[in-house]
């Protein structure tokens, strides 16, 4: 009984507590990890979305670049620190995906995190050489019918999201595409202008100048809405493959066990930086659209991410770099 009765008043002055800490929440500056080197999209973006934050909650987030491994050296970091509100870790999809890449990636995306909030969603472009037949997606499917294994695609790197996003496409338009991996997408697109690689799934920033001046030529979206821009492309669900959505999310997550109250208090600081007019058209630049959510919802997005892009993972027989 007394053991009860002791564990009630614990809990009880917890509960208590744990507003009156959110409420002088931060008291010094809060670290944001960005899994991946200085000049990245994801470097930008969690620099925005940093600054921004800090002003909604009266404090100071200091961006920190712990690249490598693909994300994986950030990430795993960030999973051991300590659940105290002041390291946060801006996620793309990656978080989900390189469990099933890596044998050992050192973190599980459920388990080890307190999801904060999704941040937005980007998609990807279709691309292919001037010199091949296919001015759409149904064409573009039946051109690799006819020849199995004759079209090849580039990437960003395998298992990045480029690439699962050829392969996702592939898998569900049953057709036989061949992988070539770079590093970064400057050299991938390069050897597509070149005609070395006849198509490429794209990230919209990278590809906006080259499509613009004619040089390859757009067929869709990755995305499962039309991006504002590229207004004028259809999605590739729309264009003849229903059902095929392939975005890249971004969100924040703390480690695991992060006070709630402070967990509340960085979603409602996330929200406000996502109202920021800079900030939305910074997005919209880059090809992304703001996507706030409850840290429920953004933890059942990490869910559905880890089931859908493991299983292409799986079936393609990718394996990280």
């Amino acid at each position: 009984m007394k053991l009860t009765r002791a564990l009630a008043l614990v809990f009880g002055l917890l509960a208590v507590a744990g507003p009156a800490f959110a409420q002088t929440y931060p008291e010094r500056p809060i670290t944001l990890v960005v899994p991946y080197p200085a000049g990245g999209g994801n470097d930008v973006l969690g620099r925005l979305v940093a600054e921004r934050m800090g002003k909604a909650l009266g404090g100071t987030i200091v961006v920190e670049n712990r690249g490598g491994a693909g994300g994986t050296i950030g990430t795993r970091q960030v999973a051991k620190s300590a659940a105290d509100g002041y390291t946060m870790l801006i996620a793309t999809s990656s978080l989900a995906i390189n469990p099933a890449l890596y044998p050992n990636v050192g973190y599980d995306p459920i388990k080890d995190f307190a999801p904060i909030g999704l941040l937005a969603s980007g998609a990807n472009i279709v691309l292919v050489h001037p010199s091949v037949p296919a001015n759409s997606i149904p064409e573009l499917i039946a051109l690799a019918k006819k020849d199995p294994g004759k079209l090849n695609f580039a990437s960003t790197g395998s298992g990045s999201s480029v690439h699962l996003a050829a392969e996702l496409f592939a898998a569900m338009a049953g057709i036989k595409i061949n992988h070539v991996p770079y590093r970064g997408s400057g050299p991938a697109l390069n050897d597509l202008l070149g005609g070395h690689v006849t198509m490429m799934f794209a990230t919209l920033p990278s590809a906006i100048g080259i499509v613009k001046g004619g040089k390859v030529r757009a067929l869709a979206v990755s995305g499962a809405q039309r991006s504002a821009a590229f207004p004028e492309l259809p999605t590739i669900a729309e264009a003849g493959l229903p059902g095929y959505a392939a975005e890249l999310h971004y969100g924040l997550v703390a480690p695991a066990g992060t006070p709630r109250p402070i967990i509340d208090r960085l979603n409602a600081a996330l929200r406000a930086a996502l109202e920021d007019p800079t900030l939305r058209e910074r997005l919209a630049r880059e090809g992304a659209v703001p996507l706030p959510s409850t840290p429920e919802e953004y933890a059942a997005d990490i869910a559905a991410e880890e089931r859908m892009w493991g299983k292409i993972v799986r079936d393609a027989g990718v394996k990280g770099e």
